[in-house]
């Protein structure tokens, strides 16, 4: 309990010392000393003008400026009451006044009330002599009114119950004289009103009485044993009556203060001289130490210029006749700088906004030395690399104020020393560290690494799948770090970047919300941006490139010959060709791209595996050898392209090729590519039948021949009834030109004629040579046949 309230009344203290401008009053009290507990020196509602009970209403409570509790508060009545008995002399010395301050603090609202109680003295002490008995040798030749100074009685009280008078018993030869000095303090000196006569009164026995005046009035009282002797006609005498001495008052003990010095004419044990202190206060013994023998004064104690900053002495000297001389010894002491600067902080405000203004209060300070002079004088400094500095106000109080803008990020805190340095030589220093915590403000944006970036997805891919993911720093701390993401809005071709791109706003990570096709969007764009928490928001942005790679989902499809056609594709070649001779050329694309279009073509199987070739890379289909009459008369190539992928993928057509030595019509009619293979392999009978049937017609075949060939050179797109072939459905993914640009599989340009009978009920067609003529690379001297078209009808 006691130390709860001990903890109570020190935050009042501070809560005094932090806010001067909450006093309104100042009350002031007295009360004699030596009173016992529970002494009522006042009540203070009158003087405080407050009802009975607001004091415990407000929970008032007596704060003491000392570090003993010496009143109590009875906040129920109001009483000021006296805690612990009091005694003047123990508490305050030969200070007067003596007081004791204290504050009444009052809570709901916060008012401070200042009381100064006077502790007044009473007469408890009497006055007292520093001996039992003062001896004294008198030579019988003193005149009358010679002085003899006494010791003065020392009484502790003060002003009319300290000494006031002395008294001596009666006597013929004796009588008292006093004298009072700036001080005030009573000087006593014994004075020879009668000769004495050594033979007719040798020793006198006085008793010397000091009388203070308090009520009731104390004495004290020493005895004053006087021995005459004989004569001894010169008394010792110094060379001056006052010396002034200076002394440090950091100088150690034994350090030599002064060395009087005294002379007497006489001779033998008359010219022997003793020096001792005359009439000095107790405190000079405690100090100072006067060898009687040489007259040296030494410093016996510790002096202290906040105490004391001058002493003064009085010295006698006796020879050996009883002779005495005087003087005086003036000590000013020396304030040396022994004591640093004191700071104390009034008030600091931590943590500090980061964007508190210039001139922005952060602490309170103020600065104390107790030395004197230059070395109380005090200069305080922080250190310059800081966007702080010092204002001094007045009476040595210093605001520490912003002067420059403040970076969290920066800086997050500072730990400020406060050096304070006095004037003195050497110059003394203290310092006092305060740390200021900077609290944030959102004063940096959300950043990304770099304005835009790059992401891949292949194609085909599942929904919800990570794209990636976008990360932006932000200097600041707490909720004005805290970034957000979000997509902007934008178009990825005919939709919504929303429709296709998600982004976390946690983590910022991206997920495709739907399948992609290469074939379709290639890449495209989205627009993500960082908010963070702070009010208000900042922002910043960042561009992401989307790339789709591409994936091998599209097998190759064949242009020609027709791939999945209900009717195969025919190609007539004369039976008189040579090898290398161009029989057609197989044209595939790929919807894909790179090298999954990358197209290769190969002849999976045929009717004669060692009659014809095709290329790789152009699908050119050749001949590899002359045709013979053994050769069968239609040629089967099941013909397969195949992708660069990976996996790869690849498709199969099926081409027809017809050797024939004319192009009547009857022949035409005769190969039709829908009969089966038992067919070819009839009858004798029906062979002839049809070669008899092709003699008969050779001839007009033959004309039919060169009226055709001679039309096709003048115009071939006029030689035939143009009909457009029958492709498939266009598809967004397959170029038109029948070609990959990246491929290169079409290596030429080639051009088709279709050409059919009048009256035929079948749409096939088929694909001849080329327009212009082709070379075989591989035989320099192959025979160019004839470029001329020809046409395969159906009926």
């Amino acid at each position: 309990m006691e130390k709860s309230y001990r903890k109570e009344q020190g935050l009042y203290f501070l809560l005094f010392l932090c806010l001067p401008g909450a006093l309104s009053i100042l009350l002031h009290y007295s009360v004699p000393e030596e009173k016992k507990r529970g002494f009522l020196v006042a009540n203070v509602l009158e003087d405080l003008k407050l009802g009975t009970g607001e004091l415990s209403a407000r929970r008032a409570q007596l704060v003491s400026k000392n570090t003993k509790q010496y009143f109590h508060l009875d906040t129920k009545t109001g009483n000021l009451l006296i805690n612990d008995k009091i005694d003047r002399e123990t508490l305050c010395g030969q200070t007067d006044p003596c007081l004791l301050q204290s504050e009444i603090v009052l809570q709901n609202p916060l008012k401070i009330y200042s009381i100064e109680i006077k502790i007044e003295d009473v007469n408890d002490n009497v006055p007292k002599f520093s001996k039992k008995a003062f001896d004294l040798e008198i030579p019988e030749n003193f005149s009358p009114n010679t002085h003899f100074p006494l010791e003065s009685a020392q009484d502790e009280d003060l002003g009319i119950n300290n000494i006031q008078n002395y008294t001596l018993s009666p006597n013929e030869h004796f009588m008292l004289s006093m004298e009072s000095n700036k001080n005030g303090r009573k000087y006593v000196d014994l004075v020879l009103e009668k000769p004495l006569d050594r033979e007719k009164d040798p020793h006198f026995g006085l008793t010397l009485t000091a009388v203070d005046g308090g009520e009731p009035q104390r004495t004290g009282t020493v005895k004053i044993n006087i021995d005459v002797l004989d004569i001894n006609d010169n008394s010792p005498q110094f060379t001056h009556s006052e010396y002034k001495v200076r002394l440090k008052e950091n100088s150690p003990r034994g350090t030599l203060v002064f060395k009087v010095e005294a002379t007497d004419l006489d001779f033998g044990s008359n010219s022997q001289i003793t020096y001792s202190f005359n009439r000095v206060p107790e405190e000079i013994y405690d100090l100072f130490h006067l060898n009687e023998n040489t007259g040296e004064i030494t410093l016996s104690g510790q002096l202290d210029y906040e105490k004391e900053t001058s002493y003064d002495m009085s010295i006698r000297a006796t020879d050996g006749g009883g002779l005495l001389g005087h003087c005086k010894v003036l000590v000013d002491v020396e304030d040396v700088n022994d004591n640093v600067p004191e700071v104390s902080i009034i008030s600091i405000t931590s943590p500090l906004a980061e964007d508190s203004p210039l001139e922005t209060l952060v602490a309170l300070f103020s600065v104390a030395d107790q030395d004197s002079g230059d070395n109380g004088r005090t200069m305080c400094s922080v250190e310059v690399n800081l966007p702080f500095m010092l204002k001094l106000t007045m009476n040595n109080y210093y605001q520490l104020v912003v002067q420059s803008p403040l970076d969290r990020e920066k800086v997050s805190e500072y730990n400020i020393t406060i050096t304070a340095v006095d004037q003195g030589s050497p110059r003394l220093t203290s310092t006092r560290i305060i740390n200021v915590q900077i609290s944030d403000f959102n004063g940096n944006p959300p950043v990304f690494e770099k304005s835009s970036c790059e992401m891949q997805i292949r194609e085909n891919n599942i929904p919800g799948l990570l794209i990636g993911s976008v990360r932006a720093a932000d200097l600041d701390t707490e909720k004005n770090a805290k970034v957000t993401y979000s997509l902007l809005p934008g178009k990825v071709t005919d939709g919504l970047v929303a429709s296709y791109i998600s982004v976390n706003s946690e983590s910022g990570n991206l997920y495709a919300l739907r399948s992609l096709d290469y074939e379709q969007i290639k890449d495209f764009k989205v627009t993500v941006r960082a908010t963070d928490g702070g009010s208000p928001p900042l922002s910043s942005e960042v561009t992401v490139r989307v790339v789709i790679l591409d994936e091998n989902d599209n097998a190759p499809f064949f242009l020609y010959p027709l791939q999945n056609s209900t009717s195969p594709c025919n190609e007539l070649v004369p039976k008189s060709v040579e090898a290398g001779y161009l029989v057609t050329k197989v044209v595939a694309v790929d919807g894909d791209s790179g090298q999954n279009s990358w197209l290769s073509y190969e002849l999976l199987k045929a009717t004669d595996p060692g009659l014809f070739s095709i290329g790789a890379q152009n699908g050119e289909v050749r001949t590899r050898r002359a045709l013979s009459e053994r050769d069968t008369s239609k040629q089967r190539l099941l013909i397969a392209v195949r992708d660069n992928g990976l996996p790869p993928q690849s498709s199969t057509a099926m081409l027809h090729v017809l050797p024939v030595g004319g192009f009547s019509d009857p022949y035409m009619k005769a190969v039709e590519v829908s009969k089966e293979e038992h067919e070819e392999d009839g009858s004798l009978t029906l062979y002839l039948v049809i070669c008899l049937a092709a003699v008969s017609f050779v001839f007009l075949v033959c004309i039919v021949s060169f009226a055709a060939i001679k039309i096709c050179r003048r115009d071939p797109r006029e030689s035939f009834i143009a009909a457009p072939p029958h492709f498939p459905p266009a598809r967004p993914d397959i170029p038109e030109n029948g070609g990959d640009s990246q491929s290169g599989s079409l290596s030429r340009s080639y051009h088709y004629d279709v050409c059919l009978t009048g009256g035929s009920l079948s749409s096939e067609f088929r694909f001849l040579r080329p327009l212009i003529p082709v070379f075989s690379v591989g035989d320099p001297n192959l025979n160019i046949f004839n470029p001329h078209f020809y046409c395969s009808c159906h009926t």
